[in-house]
């Protein structure tokens, strides 16, 4: 919820096909950002360039000009008939004005591939700025590795919501996951495990440098995290030396905590800390490097603060600030320290002797902000230490009133982590995190006051279409009303039944899972209730590690009509994931079935599957239709808006003399961009009687026209003219020359209008 929005009644900006992004000269960077967002859905160039005077037209990202009360993360929002301007202090600001913006447009401008539009935006002003500067996200990645490319897509995800920080848990018992040139068994030994065993997997250092610039460029900044003294075994069983008894123990892939401990009273523990942090420092740009604290049950209290004591200055020395868990309290105070409160209850002594000694707080109360916690007892992922948070449960609070020992001054933001004790992919993290994750950043950026439940949900549940179309697994929560019932577009095959609306699943083998695996040549999934009816296209989660297949797609049944079908190759294994894409050639009716093809067994895995493309709307068709005249009762203008495109020489609009006009009544504004005019000779009359010469007019109120096209010495039975597009209630042919000289009359079987 902004800060403040102005409606401009009846006011919409429709973007344009020949629409620029003009920006700042600081701002291309955004600005191509943008546009790779908006062109695979609109289609169009949209060129981006940099903005010379006061723009008029098109969008505009500019640095100047703004309210001044956006601050540094602020933005203002102006939309007009013409132009939809942002205005920011930095660039930042322009980044989340272009979030709101994504909000404000349709749902399907978030496709990969074209859709029909129009892209209407409605009218007024938007000043917003954020409560809280720190608005943060964390992913383990200990527990269970992700790679960069899921790390990537996640941080795609959290930044629509205006969140600005990613904690990144590097190092625990399961695994350590960054390289580190002066310890290098660390990666090598400590990152090749992780929970339930399995090969783990590590970050290289450009990789992880590659990670921190790609949040960069989305206003997020990377915090790394490296757990001490507890939190700790994979670190211990890279290297015996950091042990106090000099042997080290095995691999750990379970999920208990609290039994490790680095060695207090060896040396070589502080050459090794010092060394981590200092080339981790030297690839994070952030001001934060976190060392954990947390569950140290293995490290008496007095060891304890003598091992931070003696860290801390060790992330000062590297020019950044401390950040940690709340019991970093126990400590002595650094300069900006950051402890991060991951409780339950609404005190602790840890953390009120945190705030006495100077820190700022950084709220994650695990009842209200861990995302892994399960949402009902049905949850098929996740824990449920902290309590079950449902959607309500994670937004129903106040930061600034949660813990009142802790003044609001105190507080630095808030932050939802999500621990992968149980989470082994990407759809894992999305179906924890959605919808939840929204709630907690609607929280940390809106003023308390403008936050209520009752309108939340709403505004939630009309993110549903948005994010099936983003192909994000969300959780449907029975608490939001979502935009549409279970999508009908995009159905997951897997367990979860009760979110995916997957009705029939026939695969020979029976696996199961949480994907449908070990798929062999002839198996099949029937979706009922899902029509392939008016789409375009499709894509298909997969991933293979053998031979591969083909993925057809039929209606009705698994022996039904081939719509289409698309080849799925070796992924280089199970565990990783490609989107294979097709287009449907031929209408389909009834339900989708899948049904997959190729040599030998296991074919492939797959994880979801998405219908795309809407079929073209005629908003011309069956509306009122009027003319000067027609050439008999049976071929009266309602013929040419009839669906009708070659019923026969009578069902057809024909009209008497050589200068007559013909229109349509829409029913109400819309943007239109393409009509197509179907002539005598594709209704069966000979093409020697086509309509030669005629325009094309539009008009808002059936009095102001405009021409908005031109046809002239048609010999087609068919022509399209596309333009604009224009916003119109209104169209209107006027027949110049309508045939031959022998026979005056325009023969038309039928209008056509569309928005692209």
């Amino acid at each position: 919820m902004p800060a403040s929005v102005q409606t401009a009644a009846g006011v919409t900006y429709t973007l344009p096909a020949g629409a620029t992004i003009q920006t700042a000269a600081a701002a291309t960077g955004i600005g191509s950002y943008l546009a790779g967002i908006l062109r695979p859905s609109t289609g169009y160039a949209l060129p981006v360039t940099t903005a010379s005077g006061t723009p008029t037209s098109g969008i505009a990202l500019l640095l100047t000009g703004a309210d001044s009360s956006v601050g540094t993360e602020g933005y203002q929002l102006d939309v007009t008939a013409t132009l939809v301007t942002i205005r920011a202090q930095t660039t930042a600001g322009l980044f989340y004005g272009v979030q709101t913006l994504r909000q404000l447009l349709p749902a399907a401008v978030e496709a990969r591939t074209v859709q029909p539009g129009p892209w209407v935006v409605s009218g007024g002003r938007i000043i917003d700025r954020p409560r809280y500067a720190y608005r943060g996200a964390m992913l383990d990645v200990s527990r269970h590795f992700f790679g960069v490319d899921i790390v990537k897509r996640y941080i795609d995800e959290i930044s629509q919501y205006k969140i600005n920080t990613l904690h990144l848990h590097l190092s625990d018992d399961q695994g350590w996951r960054i390289v580190i040139d002066a310890w290098p068994r660390l990666a090598t030994v400590g990152g090749s495990t992780q929970v339930g065993g399995g090969a783990g997997g590590y970050y290289t250092k450009a990789q992880y440098s590659d990670l921190v610039a790609y949040a960069a460029a989305r206003q997020v900044t990377i915090v790394p995290e490296i757990d001490m003294p507890g939190h700790a075994n994979a670190a211990l069983a890279s290297y015996a030396e950091l042990n106090c008894d000099g042997v080290a123990p095995p691999l750990y892939t379970g999920t208990d905590v609290g039994f490790s401990s680095f060695c207090v009273g060896k040396e070589v523990t502080y050459t090794f800390v010092r060394q981590v942090l200092t080339e981790l420092a030297a690839l994070t740009p952030g001001p934060y490097l976190h060392i954990g604290g947390d569950e140290a049950h293995s490290t008496s209290d007095a060891d304890y603060r003598t091992f931070m004591n003696r860290v801390q200055p060790f992330v000062a020395a590297a020019g950044k600030t401390v950040m940690g868990w709340h019991q970093l309290g126990q400590a002595d105070h650094t300069a900006g320290r950051v402890a991060q409160f991951w409780g339950t209850t609404t005190s602790d002594a840890d953390l009120s002797a945190a705030v006495s000694k100077g820190d700022k707080v950084l709220l994650s109360p695990a009842n209200k902000t861990y995302l892994d916690m399960k949402y009902n007892n049905q949850t098929p992922l996740g824990l449920s230490w902290a309590g079950l948070i449902e959607v309500q449960t994670a937004y129903n609070w106040d930061p600034a009133t949660l813990l009142p020992g802790v003044p609001s001054s105190a507080i630095l933001g808030v932050e939802a982590p999500l621990w992968a004790e149980t989470l082994t992919r990407l759809a894992d993290i999305e179906f924890m995190a959605f919808p939840r994750l929204p709630a907690i950043a609607e929280l940390a950026w809106s003023p308390q006051a403008s936050r209520n439940w009752d309108t939340f949900k709403v505004r939630l549940g009309s993110l549903g279409p948005r994010w099936t179309v983003q192909g994000i697994n969300f959780y449907r929560s029975a608490q939001v009303p979502w935009a549409t019932a279970p999508s009908s577009d995009r159905v997951e095959a897997e367990s979860f039944t009760s979110q995916s609306g997957v009705q029939i699943v026939a695969d020979a083998a029976a696996h199961g899972g949480n994907r449908v695996g070990y798929i062999d040549n002839g198996d099949w999934i029937g979706f009922s209730g899902v029509s392939v009816a008016g789409r375009t296209g499709f894509t298909a989660r997969v991933s293979s590690g053998g031979t591969g297949g083909t993925i057809q797609v039929r209606s009705g049944s698994s022996t039904g009509p081939l719509l289409g079908s698309v080849a799925v190759p070796n992924t280089g294994g199970y565990a990783n994931y490609i989107d294979v894409s097709g287009s449907l050639t031929s209408a389909g009716s009834g339900a989708l079935f899948l049904v997959f093809t190729g040599a030998g067994s296991g074919l492939f895995d797959i994880d979801s599957f998405a219908l795309t493309g809407t079929a073209a709307v005629n908003l011309a068709l069956n509306k009122p239709a009027t003319a000067d005249s027609q050439c008999a009762a049976n071929e009266g203008p309602e013929k040419a808006v009839n669906g009708t495109t070659s019923g026969g020489n009578a069902d057809k609009w024909c009209s008497v003399g050589a200068t007559k006009w013909w229109r349509v009544d829409l029913g109400a504004n819309a943007s239109v961009g393409r009509v197509v005019v179907r002539h005598a000779g594709a209704g069966g009359e000979s093409a020697s009687l086509n309509t030669r010469d005629f325009d094309l007019l539009a008009s808002t109120d059936g009095v102001t026209w405009s021409t908005v096209a031109q046809v002239r010495g048609n010999t087609a039975n068919v022509t399209t003219s596309t333009f604009g597009p224009v916003g119109a209630r209104y169209l209107r042919l006027n027949v110049l020359a309508p045939t031959s000289t022998a026979d005056q009359a325009a023969r038309i079987y039928e209008f056509e209008a569309y928005a692209t």
